[in-house]
């Protein structure tokens, strides 16, 4: 024992404790060995037993480890590494579970284990799914497991070895590409360890190269929750002496501000008070010491410095012609001074709002200074105006409040002043200086100034200026003779002037001057497009709309001449770029063509007629600016077309009369450009709304189905392809459904015929869009799974303020369907006549599932499609009047008669319902479908039944009721009587609420069946025993369609898409909460729509208080038992090696490598037909070695059958063809070689099993599972065995019986081998 006083031995033995000992080798060489069949159902009961191992393993009284670490963890590293993924998470959420119920030594070796085998399993993002019966968006279990786990064993470590610990956690981290899932719940289990001096600069530095694995994920919700989590963790952790200022600075430069960190959020807030907090904590920098400050900078000068050394620029950043600086910077010094005063702010009581002015000016004093002398200062260096321009620029995006406040005026974040006072603040600054702003903008873009192609990102900056100060001046309160103002004119007017001069040549400085005219000449008609305030001429077309209507367009700027370029860097640089720069050109062209035909679209001929003599030639000659769109597309790269489409928005529906096979190049040519964006995440969306609004007009559609062309079967056609692309790219569908049904929408109380008409002519669209939705793969449901976690968090998370909720989800395709239908009035002809319409289809498309041959199960996609359908008709059933239902009556009963899923049939039969109360005069029909035969019916009549249990219901429009009651009652005693017992069910349920009403109404007639009726009513009620038909009987009472639905009260899109689904057992996927109906407001609500609300308590039911499934009382048993007594332990059939290659050998040899032993047994199965039978014998005789198994037809081994049974028996078994017609001549074969051959048969003279005598030599005849062994066999065979039965049926199966003699003969083989060896 002293050695173990000293550390844990690998291996050591004490008489005294052998006990112990042994139990701890037992335990352990079971779990090891267990672990070796991978089967989970065999494995979860032996992991209790990990348990006693680390009692054995842990001595309570020296607090130590007896046996080494290691072994456990053996254990633990052979689940991690399992290919079955259900062991693997078993292994992880055991290990995470350790320190929830005992106390551990600490030992180097666990946290070696948890930075290696444990990080490289938890990358497995299948690891993270929810459990069996938990919400979406409830989070992973796991993921608490993870966080739970991380907190309390840092908090169990030495302070000494924290430290490193977490260091080596965080760089394990980055040590590899994480996908979304396992990065985020790492992230927020970093996040919950408390706070602790842990982390150094290399932490922080670690902590940054993680930021950037989460970049590499294209899920920007959960790419933007890690950040925060890793914010969080690096204010948690991170020992602020051992960094400094402009460390944690460059550590948020690595965030994504419009992912993660933005003014306002709870993030930001929490980032201002760590600030605060800790602002006399940081360690020194060469920053502060630069400026003469103490060991530790203030945030306020260490902000102040950081703006002075942005503005002055360094001496070797001159020169006319060097590139623009990095935007890096200019973000970074916006962030911390934006961070300074919110963090002052902070500091500051309400009556100090002056203050708050007083340090934003300090702060911005040298930007400030500097912008003033723009306009003056013709000899300021670029790159210093340059650092000017990108500050203004990015402290004016920076500053946009994106949280609660900027919505609500919350003032708890900033207790010191409104919400936007600091944006206020330095919006009002920077308009002090916009005068001169504008000159030097003025100058720098008219003078040839510009004359480089490094000038030309210098081009794009002004443009972004000029932009920000219009936004600013609009905002403030327009005045005429403004600095913009006065700008516009001159800017237009130049720049037009540069673009008119050709006589310049091909040199570069001219080349990019039109360039940067097009530009600004571009930026001045978004400017005027956006504010009409702007726009300084009368709607008559002037020079400048001649002049942009007149342009040649796309015309190619020429590659500059390398003898007319200044320098080799400037020849290399213009040359690589060129292309891209002409496209620039190209697309700005079509932005001002874009807003002249907006200006004057009236003037554009509208049958494509062009006039002699245009006075706006791109306006006036559609068809010729048309073309001109195609060859720009055939130009431009796939990002810059979003102009181009613009342009044929407004051109197509003047000329698709006229030129439709133009129109129809157009959509074919946008479809490829759209095509090839689908992996680009940056600029497909709105490329593909752009595409989606000039394909899908609504004139374009209209035209189109009036002319019924090409056209109109080219949209459609589009309109499938995107239905296509839906499944594969999320969000695809959504936008073109929105985009129609808005568009549809817009004209419903003045122009509803001309717009439905032309919707009914699209009615497919609808329809796809009500049953569409597709079966995730697991891994993409884990992603929408965890993005619904995240977006529950709220405004706990930062990223959900910032990150636009695109309604992408495949779910807002279905709430747009039905939100626009629900806005359509049953009054009106047209509308009217498109839900019939739509209701048509729907029930034809209802059919088409039901007699596919695609395989029909629960929560199959056919499963999903008809639950979609039967909910639409639920919502159009309004809209019916009494005529329409006259033609489809018969095909939604018809639907009742079809086998569905249970959750379709509550819809039908709802639907019937409602039919029946509304329209009484249907219930002749509704009788008849108890018509058919009880064969026909099957147990489909349990619709029909179900239909009757609500009676009341029906008949509440019904002046007299009696004759209604009287017939339900006869028909719902005579099916009280079915062979059926589910049927039976059924109607002894209705039978009830049916004379429930009778004694209600004292109905005088049926009295004579009072007895008969109370008498069966009684029995059943007070049935004995606990057998299932008892527990049926009661079930059905409680299920929620008798007992607690109501059809009328519970008419709500809250019951037809939530609860229906959630209580009839769908897949949470199809459960559409109301909350998503009253976020998508793309589409309004309807003040004359059903309610959405269910007012019944059939809300409040879980799927546990109907479920009809036996639950018993020990169900779980399996998981609350600590350790169970005896253990499931499979045979491990091998020996001590196994060459791989042996997998060639013929069946003897390969059996006598694995050690089997071969008898001598024989069993012919040739007269045997299916093959599940054929599969469970190959499987038996591999088992009890068995020397062969012959069938009729080798080929049954392919059968998927066979081989469901066989589970691979097959490949260690011989297997004999032997015919039916041959096995006369193989039966006297075998006996001439020794054999006794057996038949498996009842006959005259059989032995009986029990005493009959196997000889070694032994072949097994077994029957045909109908017809047993033929005559003519049972002549040759030796001896017939019977098995002996007790029971009344006659027969065993063919498999059971075969079984049964080959345990027999292989028992009584054993006895005598054992008795011969003793």
């Amino acid at each position: 024992m002293k050695i173990l006083l000293s550390g844990p031995s690998l291996f050591w033995w004490s008489e005294k404790k052998k006990d112990e000992l042994l139990k701890f080798w037992e335990n352990y060489i079971l779990i090891m060995e267990t672990l070796e069949g991978n089967q989970i159902h065999v494995i979860k009961p032996v992991l209790p037993k990990l348990h006693s191992l680390f009692e054995y393993a842990v001595s309570e009284e020296h607090g130590q480890w007896l046996f080494h670490p290691s072994w456990h963890l053996c254990i633990y590293k052979r689940m991690f590494e399992s290919e079955n993924k259900i062991l693997t998470k078993e292994g992880v959420i055991h290990f995470l579970e350790l320190y929830e119920t005992k106390v551990l030594p600490f030992s180097p070796e666990f946290s070696e284990f948890i930075i290696g085998p444990l990080m490289d399993a938890l990358s497995e993002s299948s690891l993270y799914s929810r459990s069996p019966g938990q919400l979406i968006g409830s989070g992973s279990p796991l993921g608490f497991k993870l966080q739970r786990f991380l907190v309390t064993y840092t908090s169990l470590l030495p302070e000494e070895l924290k430290s490193s610990f977490l260091l080596k956690f965080i760089q394990k981290m980055t040590s590899r590409h994480w996908c979304a899932v396992p990065i985020l719940f790492l992230s927020k289990a970093l996040a919950g360890v408390p706070r602790c001096k842990a982390l150094g600069l290399e932490g922080l530095l670690a902590l940054r190269d993680v930021l950037q694995c989460t970049m590499v994920t294209h899920q920007i919700l959960l790419r933007g929750a890690a950040q925060c989590y890793l914010l969080h963790t690096a204010m948690n952790l991170v020992d602020v002496e051992k960094v400094s200022l402009s460390d944690i600075s460059t550590f948020l430069m690595s965030l994504r501000q419009e992912e993660s960190l933005g003014r306002g959020t709870s993030l930001w807030t929490e980032l201002c008070d760590w600030l605060r907090a800790n602002e006399s904590c940081f360690g020194g920098s060469s920053t502060c010491s630069s400026t003469g400050l103490q060991e530790t900078c203030s945030l306020n000068a260490y902000v102040k410095n950081l703006v002075q050394k942005f503005i002055k620029s360094p001496a070797w950043e001159t020169g006319e012609n060097c590139w623009m600086p990095d935007w890096a910077e200019a973000k970074l010094v916006a962030l911390m001074v934006l961070l300074a005063v919110d963090v002052e702010g902070m500091k500051i009581q309400y009556s100090e709002r002056q203050r708050t002015q007083n340090v934003l000016r300090i702060f911005l004093d040298p930007l400030l200074d500097a912008l003033a002398k723009l306009g003056r200062s013709a000899y300021m260096p670029l790159p210093k105006t340059d650092r000017c321009l990108q500050l203004l620029v990015t402290l004016l995006h920076t500053c946009v409040l994106r949280g609660s406040g900027a919505q609500d005026g919350d003032g708890e974040e900033f207790p010191e002043c409104p919400a936007d006072e600091v944006l206020t603040l330095l919006q009002g600054f920077i308009v002090s200086t916009s005068e001169s702003i504008s000159d030097f903008l003025l100058r720098r873009l008219t003078m040839n100034e510009l004359s480089s192609v490094s000038d030309l990102d210098r081009c794009h900056l002004y443009l972004q200026v000029f932009a920000e100060l219009t936004d600013l001046h609009v905002k403030a309160g327009w005045k005429r003779g403004n600095p913009i103002w006065r700008v516009v004119s001159p800017l237009r007017n130049a720049s037009i002037k540069h673009l008119q001069d050709t006589d310049s040549g091909q040199a570069l400085g001219r080349q990019v001057q039109r360039v940067v005219s097009m530009a600004a000449l571009a930026a001045v008609c978004e400017a005027i497009d956006q504010k009409p305030e702007l726009q300084l001429d009368s709607l008559d077309a002037g020079p400048t709309e001649r002049f942009l209507a007149s342009l040649q367009l796309n015309q190619m700027l020429q590659k500059p001449c390398p003898e007319e370029q200044s320098s080799v860097l400037e020849e290399s640089s213009s040359s690589q770029g060129w292309g891209k720069i002409a496209a620039q050109y190209i697309h700005d062209q079509w932005v001002c063509l874009s807003f002249l035909l907006r200006k004057y679209h009236t003037l554009i001929p509208a049958s494509g007629g062009e006039l002699p003599e245009p006075i706006l030639p791109a306006v006036q000659m559609p068809a010729r600016t048309l073309q001109a769109a195609l060859a720009a597309l055939l130009v431009l790269p796939s990002d810059r077309v979003l102009p181009v489409f613009h342009c044929m928005k407004l051109l197509v529906p003047k000329l698709l009369a006229s030129s439709e096979s133009v129109c129809i190049e157009a959509f074919d040519m946008g479809w490829k450009i759209i095509s090839s964006l689908s992996n680009t995440q940056l600029t497909f969306w709105s490329n593909l709304k752009a595409f989606v609004q000039f394909v899908f007009d609504t004139k374009v559609l209209t035209i189109a189905a009036k002319i019924k062309g090409q056209a109109y079967f080219k949209i459609k056609e589009i309109m499938h392809k995107m239905i296509e692309m839906s499944a594969i790219k999320t969000g695809v569908f959504n936008i073109l459904i929105t985009y129609c049904c808005q568009s549809w929408i817009v004209p419903v109380s003045n122009m509803s015929q001309v717009s439905l008409s032309s919707a009914r002519s699209y009615s497919e669209l609808v329809l796809e869009a009500c049953v569409f939705g597709t079966v995730f793969r697991r891994d993409q449901r884990l992603i929408q799974d965890v993005q619904t976690f995240i977006e529950n968090l709220g405004h706990d998370c930062a990223a959900n303020v910032i990150i636009e909720n695109t309604r992408r989800e495949d779910h807002y395709v279905r709430v747009c369907a039905v939100k626009f239908l629900c806005l359509l009035d049953g009054s009106d002809t047209s509308h009217r006549s498109f839900v019939e319409d739509l209701a048509i289809k729907l029930l034809d498309k209802d059919e088409l599932v039901s007699v596919s041959r695609t395989r029909y199960y629960v929560n199959s996609q056919q499963h999903r499609v008809k639950n979609r359908i039967w909910q639409v008709l639920l919502v159009l059933f309004p809209r019916f009047d009494q005529n329409f239902l006259n033609r489809i009556i018969d095909k939604i009963f018809q639907a009742g008669f079809t086998n569905n899923q249970a959750s379709v049939k509550y819809y039908i039969e709802w639907i019937i319902i409602l039919i029946l109360h509304k329209f009484p005069q249907f219930l002749p029909k509704f009788w008849d479908c108890f018509s058919y035969g009880e064969e026909n019916l099957k147990t489909s009549i349990c619709t029909f039944l179900a239909v009757l249990s609500h009676l009341d219901i029906i008949t509440q429009n019904i002046p007299e009721k009696k004759l209604v009651l009287k017939q339900a009652l006869v028909i719902v005693l005579q099916w009280g009587f079915s062979h059926n017992f589910s049927v039976r069910l059924y109607a002894l349920v209705a039978l009830k609420k049916i004379w429930g009403m009778c004694k209600t109404m004292q109905v005088a007639e049926l009295d004579a069946l009072t007895s008969v009726i109370e008498s069966s009513l009684n029995q059943v009620e007070s049935a004995h025993g606990s057998g299932n038909a008892k527990k049926n009987w009661q079930r059905i009472q409680d299920h929620f369609f008798f007992a607690t639905f109501h059809p009328l009260e519970d008419y709500c899109l809250e019951t037809i898409f939530y609860i229906l689904p959630r209580l009839s057992g769908l897949v949470e996927d199809e459960w559409i909460a109301l909350d998503k109906f009253t976020r998508f407001t793309d589409i309004p609500l309807d003040a004359g729509c059903q309610r959405y609300l269910s007012p019944t308590q059939l809300r409040e039911l879980r799927p546990g208080d109907w479920a009809q499934q036996d639950v018993g009382s020990n169900s779980g048993e399996a998981d609350t038992q600590s350790e169970w007594t005896d253990v499931q332990k499979k045979i491990i059939p091998w020996k001590s090696n196994v060459p791989d290659l042996d997998l060639e050998l013929v069946f003897q040899d390969r059996a006598a490598k694995l050690g089997k032993s071969i008898s001598r047994l024989i069993v012919v199965a040739s007269l045997i037909d299916k093959p599940t039978n054929l599969g469970g014998l190959c499987r038996t005789c591999e088992v009890f070695g068995a020397a062969a198994l012959v069938v009729g037809n080798l080929q049954c081994v392919g059968d998927k059958q066979f081989q469901y049974l066989s589970v691979s028996a097959e490949q260690w078994l011989p297997l004999v063809e032997v015919r039916p017609p041959q096995l006369t001549g193989y039966l006297q074969q075998k006996k001439a070689e020794g054999y006794t051959v057996i038949g498996v048969e009842q006959t005259a003279r059989s032995a009986d099993l029990t005493h009959y005598c196997f000889p070694e030599r032994a072949l097994l005849l077994l029957g045909n599972e109908r017809e047993g062994i033929p005559a003519n066999l049972i002549q040759q065979l030796d001896v017939c065995v019977e098995i002996p039965q007790q029971g009344i049926i006659r027969s065993l199966n063919v498999h059971v019986s075969g079984a049964l003699l080959i345990w027999e003969y292989t028992r009584q083989q054993l006895r005598r081998r054992g008795g011969t060896q003793s």
